[in-house]
């Protein structure tokens, strides 16, 4: 039997971002308070917590201390340092576990996990040196995508090829990281399923998610997704597989490819997700909350869609849109409090609403 957190307990978040912040008005309205650990200063996160401690992930001392003013620790990003988990973990639980972080923080043991679990992913393999990316190259073929192994995010630290002369190079320009090659899929659409597991070992998901990406990063989420029934099934199906193998605990995503005979598992992450924003004002319990709820082990809440919903960042100079979002009844802002607008960076996003 689980064992509530009471009203009044704080949770503990690593990383200060967009995430944390909407993580910490999640818990606030359910009556608990935040901390944030975060090495950056003015952190969107901290503006809504009710601490924020600013230090190193290598500083022993303050994470003993973020660990000896929370009951529970989540965080809203998946690299963080093994020698920070160890401390914390002996002071305080910690959700989803470490085997989450484990698994989601290197691309090949990712995809060697789901492919343990039955699940289909691209054809992939280790590239420890240019030998075996030429190796890799026979038989996987291109096109197809060199990875960094960790830390990539955003479009970041990859390199799709279309030919293998193209090869020396982008090998070169991983700049000695441990790389994956991942062959190209074929798809139709990209969907994402945001599901949860609560510490007694209820699962919940919601409705998949249509991606559109443009440059690596995610533009817009439409719900519902133009997939076929049963394909929503085996979404929901397939992520309650990686949830109960994790016995995981929180909020995770899992990013798939649509082709005309599978879901192709992309990868996942062990954390609220930017393609489940629309959740703010689709549902009437979110992502954030749902989260909220498993690692304070309370019961998961009603993630049924009630609403149509488009979700669009608003990146870099999309903030000129802001004035004009706001006179839209339809739309509901959320911006992220960032102080300077740069390219590329998520400012906030809009929810786009219909009955």
């Amino acid at each position: 039997m689980t064992t509530p957190l009471p009203i009044g307990s704080t949770i503990g978040i690593l990383g200060g971002g967009q995430l944390g912040r909407m993580l910490s008005v999640a818990a606030s309205r359910l009556g608990f308070r935040t901390v944030i650990f975060e090495p950056g200063a003015d952190c969107p996160a901290s503006h809504v917590a009710q601490a924020h401690i600013q230090a190193s992930y290598e500083d022993a001392a303050a994470l003993r201390r973020f660990a000896e003013r929370v009951d529970v620790i989540t965080y809203e990003f998946e690299n963080i340092p093994t020698s920070a988990l160890d401390i914390l973990e002996a002071l305080r639980p910690i959700h989803p576990n470490r085997e989450a972080l484990r698994i989601s923080q290197d691309r090949l043991t990712e995809k060697t996990f789901l492919s343990n679990l039955g699940l289909t992913t691209a054809p992939f393999a280790d590239i420890p040196d240019a030998a075996a990316l030429d190796g890799a190259l026979q038989t996987i073929g291109t096109p197809s995508i060199l990875k960094t192994r960790r830390f990539g995010y955003d479009g970041k630290g990859q390199a799709r090829l279309s030919s293998p002369r193209e090869a020396a190079q982008a090998f070169s320009d991983m700049n000695g990281a441990p790389a994956i090659l991942e062959g190209f899929v074929d798809f139709s659409l990209e969907v994402s399923i945001i599901a949860a597991r609560s510490q007694d070992g209820q699962v919940s998901a919601y409705d998949p998610g249509e991606n559109v990406h443009e440059g690596g990063i995610l533009r817009t989420t439409t719900v519902p997704a133009k997939i076929p029934a049963r394909l929503q099934t085996d979404a929901v199906l397939l992520a309650a597989k990686i949830l109960n193998a994790l016995e995981y605990v929180g909020v995770m995503g899992v990013e798939l490819f649509v082709t005309p005979t599978a879901l192709i598992v992309n990868e996942i992450a062990p954390r609220v997700h930017n393609s489940g924003h629309w959740t703010q004002n689709g549902c009437t319990v979110d992502q954030f909350e749902q989260h909220i709820r498993a690692v304070a082990g309370w019961p998961l809440g009603n993630g049924e869609r009630h609403s149509d919903v488009t979700m669009a960042n608003l990146i870099g100079d999309d903030m000129d849109r802001v004035p004009a979002l706001a006179q839209d009844g339809a739309c509901a802002l959320h911006l992220y409090g960032k102080a300077e607008v740069k390219p590329g960076r998520k400012m906030g996003h809009v929810n786009r609403v219909t009955d």
